[in-house]
């Protein structure tokens, strides 16, 4: 029952994150992203740039960014290379990559760029 709350939670929580930058207005382009190197939660396009971003959710936003592993960041990074890919511009489209924090009330704090350059 365990996972199935947690998977739960984590579905409530990317939907919350969706909802927060498609009303800054983003494009969503993919959820869930599944490409060499693991899985990204959710890729959006604005004014040609990407936004790869990855859900952290927990008690508080200091754990739910504590949650975030440099490993984690190095196999986000290897996808998000995969995705840019399938781009026309390649790996030369801009792209950035966010921290989108979400506490135990569902607020959502977005870091942007917080795999840094």
């Amino acid at each position: 029952m365990t996972g199935s709350v947690s998977y739960q939670a984590g579905i409530s929580a990317e939907d919350s994150v969706a909802r927060t930058y498609e009303e800054a207005g983003y494009n969503a382009m993919a959820r869930r992203w599944r490409g060499p190197g693991g899985e990204i939660d959710l890729i959006f396009e604005k004014l040609g740039a990407l936004v790869f971003v990855e859900v952290k959710k927990s008690r508080d936003f200091a754990s739910a960014a504590a949650r975030l592993t440099d490993r984690q960041m190095q196999r986000i990074g290897a996808a998000a290379s995969g995705f840019l890919a399938t781009m026309p511009s390649g790996q030369a489209t801009e792209a950035r990559f966010d921290a989108a924090l979400v506490d135990a009330t569902g607020a959502v704090q977005i870091v942007e760029n917080a795999f840094g350059q």
